[in-house]
């Protein structure tokens, strides 16, 4: 079971570490497409910077740090706790299917929601793990 856990973590967080590079990468197109969400969440939250940029890249950072914790499965709760902090605002912000008016970029954002929520899932599962008792 042990090693099911920890093939189950590496492949969850092994995600998010490959995701969060390509976005430090490139981080200007989901900053334009998150724009909105990141105003929704200034308002509320003032402290989040002034630069849709950089708030994309701190949370792609957050990604593949945690991720690269989950993936060795160093304090895997932590790490999926804050995967998930990052992963909601990066769903509602990224696949935003109801404003979407052609069916097939629809369905794709859709799917891709769907898929995000599934992911949490799997966080939540992590987070919700007993200790391993050696």
């Amino acid at each position: 079971m042990r090693l099911i856990r920890r093939l189950g973590h590496a492949l969850l967080g092994w995600m998010f570490v490959q995701s969060g590079i390509d976005v430090l990468r490139k981080p200007e197109g989901r900053a334009d497409v998150a724009g909105d969400t990141i105003e929704k969440i200034r308002d509320v939250v003032p402290v989040v910077p002034d630069d849709n940029v950089t708030v994309v890249r701190a949370n792609a950072a957050v990604q593949v740090a945690a991720g690269l914790l989950l993936v060795t499965n160093r304090l895997p709760r932590l790490a999926a706790c804050a995967l998930a902090a990052s992963l909601v605002p990066t769903t509602v912000g990224g696949h935003r299917f109801w404003e979407v008016d052609d069916p097939t970029r629809r369905a794709q954002q859709r799917t891709h929601f769907a898929k995000n929520l599934a992911i949490l899932g799997g966080l939540f599962v992590v987070v919700g793990e007993q200790a391993p008792r050696d």
